[in-house]
């Protein structure tokens, strides 16, 4: 049965109306590629279940932006947070570490050509405390 489907498929051939040429124009995209120029992308390290509307609810809070910021589910544990601002952006991906549920969240900014198979998340800032450390450490 596969194979009569394959052999179908390959036996098609588009008519000459079929082939006319669609052209797509970038008007309503330079709006929303601007719009992904202020986004990140981010995933929870995690390979539990959690509440996604909670975590999301908590972030909004946690930074201040209630409903500045928009959140999409572009994957599996994978999100994208939109925001107004080159500053909100910039002030999110310095503040970190982000954590929901003892879980980290791992951020990248979004770039052009990305989708949810070839995000790379491979570092992250942690807070380390170190007892006893001499005061003139402090800081650095």
């Amino acid at each position: 049965m596969a194979d009569d489907v394959i052999d179908s498929l390959e036996n098609m051939k588009l008519t000459a109306e079929e082939e006319e040429v669609i052209e797509i124009s970038d008007e309503g995209r330079l709006t929303e590629i601007e719009s992904y120029n202020v986004s990140l992308i981010g995933k929870f390290l995690t390979c539990k279940a959690f509440n996604k509307r909670a975590a999301m609810n908590t972030l909004r809070r946690a930074w201040g932006l209630n409903m500045d910021l928009q959140i999409v589910e572009v994957g599996s544990n994978l999100f994208q947070f939109k925001f107004q601002s080159e500053f909100d952006m910039s002030r999110i991906l310095r503040g970190g570490p982000w954590t929901f549920d003892n879980q980290l969240l791992m951020l990248t900014r979004w770039r052009k050509g990305m989708n949810a198979s070839n995000v790379t998340l491979d570092h992250a800032s942690l807070w380390v405390q170190i007892w006893g450390a001499p005061f003139d450490m402090d800081g650095l």
